[in-house]
């Protein structure tokens, strides 16, 4: 290791994460606040604008194992970098649609391909800086995406306010551009390319001892496991109901007799709250292990599912966000730290971005179904009701997992 380093080029790396996951996660999670105007220009029932949502979701997450893999072989700098100008573009385009087809072109394809190389690409990549201060590293970078949430919802509902939901759009897209796209310059795939270590110790008698006991799986080895199938299944049944409050939960609001802007206000406190269950749970969990710290996540989600069933007023709508985004920031920051303690360093991208790329595909059916379940119940308590069975059975799942028997060591 440089011992001139004033700090370890980790946390440069965190921290370019951070920026973008902060306007990437952002702008995705704004999409709620953009569908009132959406259906009250267009004429368009909640099934099409939850379907857009709904492909976005899917290829981003298919896309996810092809950005992971890319990330592993070229590097975070360029793939970062081109799904940027890419996401940058898709919302743009968003911004001229005029009909359905054009939505599920530009935000359900373009965009999506261009947000497939956010999550994975950037958390993977911290991952493989970070052994003993995985879970404070991934908690930080993956705060990114809540801060955003709590920031971009709030200037994207003013500037629909001010201006309307086109000119948004293309504000948004070009803020994607500029911010994501100067962020993956300082990214750096691992720490051993620039001669450091992970964690930037330089003790070497406690890197031997880490080395010792550390395991990389090999993509095709990890998925002959069975703990690879059982995190799927539970990674799949928890993300089925993820994006549900983030395109529903303006309409919802609605639906209590509220304001869109109390619905946008909402999505800032999920976000608010986002930010303190990843700084929270995910240095926590350094210490008390991940699998209990995802089962704290997973009673938040649950909690904040019973409560929006229950909600009649703005009181349960901002408790029920509050909990929903200490799960989702908490959670957030746990999945690539629990990728790396149970597969290792070297391929985590691929595995990550398999797991994630394959949940999110049967996943991103959720917002589908629970604008379908509204459209027939004229509410949204079936719809939440489903999504409380669906993440008790994700608790259930993931407080099951357990870590790859030990076997032959394997070389990257």
């Amino acid at each position: 290791m440089h011992a001139d380093r004033a700090i370890f080029y980790g946390w440069v790396v965190a921290l370019s994460a951070f920026v973008v996951l902060f306007i990437t996660y952002g702008v995705q999670y704004s999409f709620g606040v953009f569908v009132p105007g959406m259906l009250r220009d267009l004429n368009w029932p909640y099934t099409t604008l939850g379907g857009a949502f709904s492909l976005y979701s899917m290829v981003y997450a298919a896309f996810s194992f092809v950005s992971g893999r890319l990330t592993d072989t070229l590097g975070p700098r360029r793939v970062v970098g081109t799904g940027a100008v890419m996401l940058g573009a898709g919302i743009m385009l968003t911004s001229q649609i005029s009909s359905p087809w054009q939505l599920y072109l530009s935000y359900g394809l373009v965009a999506a391909i261009g947000m497939s190389t956010a999550y994975i690409p950037c958390n993977m990549t911290v991952v493989r800086w970070f052994d003993r201060k995985r879970g404070l590293a991934l908690g930080f970078a993956s705060s990114g995406s809540s801060f955003g949430l709590i920031v971009v919802p709030l200037i994207a509902s003013v500037l629909i306010a001010q201006t309307d939901w086109r000119t948004a759009f293309l504000w948004l897209g070009m803020a994607v551009l500029a911010l994501a796209a100067s962020s993956a310059l300082f990214m750096v795939r691992s720490p051993e390319l620039m001669g450091l270590v992970p964690d930037g110790t330089d003790n070497p008698v406690l890197r031997a001892t880490e080395a010792a006991v550390s395991v990389d799986w090999s993509f095709g080895e990890a998925r002959r496991t069975w703990p690879f199938w059982h995190f799927l299944l539970a990674l799949t049944v928890t993300l089925i109901t993820v994006p549900v409050p983030f395109v529903h939960i303006v309409a919802f609001a609605t639906d209590l007799g509220l304001s869109g802007q109390q619905g946008a206000w909402a999505v800032s406190i999920i976000g608010l709250f986002a930010f303190i269950g990843g700084m929270t749970l995910g240095p926590l969990s350094d210490r008390i292990g991940r699998k209990n710290a995802f089962t704290v996540g997973l009673m938040a989600q649950v909690a904040a599912y019973l409560l929006f069933l229950t909600a009649e007023s703005s009181k349960g709508l901002y408790l029920g966000a509050g909990a929903f985004g200490f799960f989702y920031g908490s959670v957030a920051s746990l999945f690539p730290a629990l990728v790396g303690d149970l597969f290792g360093r070297a391929h985590a991208g691929a595995i990550a971005g398999f797991l994630f790329g394959c949940a999110g595909i049967l996943g991103a059916w959720g917002p589908a179904v629970a604008g379908y379940l509204r459209d027939i119940g004229e509410d949204y308590r079936t719809a939440f009701l489903w999504a409380t069975l669906s993440a008790i059975a994700s608790l259930i799942l993931f407080f099951t997992i357990s870590r790859p028997l030990p076997r032959t060591y394997c070389r990257p």
